[in-house]
Formats: C-alpha cells, sequence, structure tokens
C-alpha cells in the first residue's frame, strides 16, 4: 500500500494529486482517465478547452447583479463588443456597476468589415457611439480573435491599463469572449500553477478565476443573452445563414418609393417615401434577400413564407414572435443606417432623406444610427 502512494498520479496542467471519487473536490478526473500518462484534473482541462467553463449564460438582469461589487474594487474591466452587431452586444448600464474603474472596449469581428475600412474613422465611430451608450472608455482596441489581428494590441492595452489589478471580462454571448480569454491565459498564466473555477463570492453564477503571476486575477463573467438579439431568438440551425463567417460584401440597391425587400422570413424593409435612391445592404452572404412591390408584398409573405422566403422554415417561424413595425424616418443630408440587431445593417445612400418600415420580430431592436462606414 505505501508503495501505492508513491505512485500516486499528479495532473500534468498542476501537478495536483489525482483523485476519483469526489467530482468537486481539487484533483478530480473521470475513473477512466486515471491512468493515462498525461491526464489532467477535470480543472486544467476545463481551462485548457476554455469554452466548456465560459458557456455559462445570464440576463441582464442577473449579469448586472454580480457586478454589483466591481464598483468597490480596484479592478480594470475589459468589454468585448462585436462589430457586427455592435448596439445589440453593447452592455448597456455598465458605466453605473464599473464606478472609477477604467473601461477597456474590445472591438472584435473587425475582419467581417469590406477591407475598405478607415480603421482611424471607425475607432472614432466607436468612441461616439459608446459615448451615446454613457459609456467612458479608457481606450478602445479593434481586433479579430477569429484571424488572431489586433490580440497582441489587446494585450498590450490590458498590460499597460492594469497595473497590477484584478481584470474583469464582460461581455454578451458570440462575441468570441472566451477565445480572447484563452489568449490572456496563454500569454498571464501557465498551467502549472493551479488554475481554478471559482464562484464568485454572494453569487449563484459561476464566474471563472484565472490566476495571475502576480496574485492578481482574471474573471470571466457569464455571457450575457440579450433577447433583442435576432441571433439570440432564431432557431439554432439558422444561425449559419445569419452569422457571416467572412468579410460582408455589401450589395446596393436601387429602390423606387413603395419597394420592399425581404431578408429570408426574418424581416421585411419597405422604402415607404422618398425619391428614388441607393441602400447597401450589410448582412451574411448566406441570408437570401428577395425584391417586391410593397403593395404585393403581403400575398407574397402569405404565400411563401418559410419555403421561398426562408430561413426560417414553417417550423421555425411557429416558434418566433410575431413582427412589429418599426417608422424610422432618415433626415436629408444625413448619413445614416438603419440598424437590425443580429442581423445587420442596411445603410441610406440618397441626401434627400426617406421613410422606411422595418418588419422584425417583437423585441428585436431596430434603429437609426450614424453610418458606421
Amino acid at each position: 500500500m505505501a508503495h501505492h502512494e508513491l505512485q500516486q498520479p499528479r495532473c500534468a496542467g498542476c501537478g495536483i494529486a489525482l483523485q476519483s471519487e469526489h467530482t468537486h473536490t481539487p484533483g478530480y478526473v473521470p475513473e477512466s482517465s486515471l491512468d493515462k500518462d498525461s491526464a489532467v484534473c477535470q480543472r486544467c482541462f476545463r481551462i485548457k478547452n476554455y469554452n466548456e467553463a465560459s458557456s455559462v449564460t445570464v440576463n441582464q438582469d442577473e449579469f448586472l447583479k454580480l457586478l454589483g461589487g466591481v464598483a468597490s474594487t480596484d479592478s480594470l474591466v475589459v468589454h468585448i463588443v462585436d462589430i457586427f452587431d455592435f448596439q445589440g452586444s453593447i452592455i448597456s448600464g455598465l458605466q453605473r456597476f464599473v464606478g472609477n474603474n477604467p473601461v477597456l472596449l474590445v472591438v472584435n469581428k473587425i475582419d467581417l468589415l469590406p477591407r475598405v475600412t478607415n480603421w482611424n474613422r471607425l475607432r472614432n465611430w466607436v468612441q461616439k457611439q459608446a459615448k451615446e451608450n454613457g459609456l467612458k472608455v479608457a481606450d478602445v482596441v479593434l481586433c479579430s480573435a477569429r484571424r488572431n489581428t489586433g490580440f497582441d494590441r489587446v494585450v498590450e492595452a490590458v498590460n499597460s491599463l492594469r497595473r497590477r489589478r484584478d481584470v474583469y471580462v464582460v461581455g454578451a454571448t458570440n462575441v468570441g469572449k472566451s477565445t480572447l480569454i484563452n489568449r490572456l491565459i496563454s500569454d498571464y498564466s501557465d498551467l502549472k500553477r493551479e488554475l481554478t473555477v471559482s464562484r464568485y463570492p454572494g453569487t449563484t453564477l459561476d464566474a471563472v478565476e484565472i490566476p495571475l503571476e502576480d496574485g492578481k486575477s482574471i474573471i470571466d463573467t457569464p455571457g450575457i443573452v440579450y433577447s433583442s438579439r435576432l441571433t439570440e431568438i432564431i432557431p439554432r440551425e439558422d444561425l449559419g445563414a445569419v452569422l457571416p463567417d467572412k468579410p460582408l460584401k455589401p450589395i446596393t440597391y436601387q429602390l423606387n418609393e413603395k419597394q420592399t425587400l425581404f431578408f429570408g422570413s426574418l424581416v421585411r424593409f419597405d422604402f415607404v417615401e422618398g425619391e428614388r435612391q441607393s441602400f447597401t445592404v450589410y448582412v451574411s452572404g448566406g441570408l437570401p434577400i428577395h425584391r417586391t412591390k410593397m403593395e404585393k408584398a403581403d400575398a407574397l409573405y402569405a404565400e411563401h413564407r418559410g419555403v421561398m422566403l426562408a430561413p426560417p422554415n414553417l417550423e421555425g417561424l411557429e416558434g418566433m414572435p410575431p413582427w412589429t413595425r418599426h417608422r424610422l424616418r432618415i433626415q436629408p443630408n444625413t448619413e445614416q443606417d438603419v440598424f437590425i440587431s443580429g442581423l445587420g445593417w442596411i445603410q441610406a445612400n440618397g441626401s434627400s432623406g426617406a421613410t422606411v418600415d422595418v418588419y422584425a420580430p417583437r423585441g428585436i431592436k431596430v434603429m437609426l444610427r450614424d453610418s458606421i462606414l
């Protein structure tokens, strides 16, 4: 028996003694993995395969409760947003909870923007939009987790703003939070140290704490689910059609008033009133767009929804909220986008103004904003 003690297997990640009796005690591995040479304990496994630990999600109210204590700490808050769904993924009300702590705004998925983008102009646009959302930011970094571009800038910004403090990472679902955390783990923390997945004091929510070399931690908070984003309410199998995975290819339509565009059967766009002008559509290439006259649109939708006008299919449509109409007035001589959270945006190119109606599932955020491009 004593001989067996000497041979007790240790975790290849953090070196803790491995055991398979107690799931919630450090060093746990399923019995089947106990004999493997390079076995890692469940906590290290979760950190290495980070998505599992970071897939916890909450709604905004629960999330803001979780953040309640952050203002009284001395820390850096890193807020990750998705450039494709900027207004849909920014956390409104964040400022109240961060107190005087600096906020680093990390704007992800810039690889989706068409190549002609002027980055300085984009950064200014982001700062202005953040301000309109009541958010004071210490810095803005543009990056792409998927292409691994701009990540060095993110790490540099975290370094310069952190000043030996804890780092809270916050963001909505699907904004690329886990990719960023993975990168921070690999830059700041070696798996030889014991990594903890801990519940945050005073909450029942999982916040993941990743210890840093200087005794501080990166605290990853649950992803926030916003039901105001189309991507949260459509059938899962249609996400691929709506979420772009390569740079957007803008399509420009010359429209006369009283013409309609259908985006699958998800959203309807009516050019109600205005001089003939062009509208440029920025949505995923996987989403079919159908153009018709407004007077025919109701009949077309009734007959072809879920079939020719898809996604979603008929069954998927049944599970979605009914449409509500948003009337938007684009003023003359302004550069504006009609933004539909989770779908993309439609840039109005005329200088004479326009009145448009957007029909989108109830609760989805639809708004006018200053043109992004």
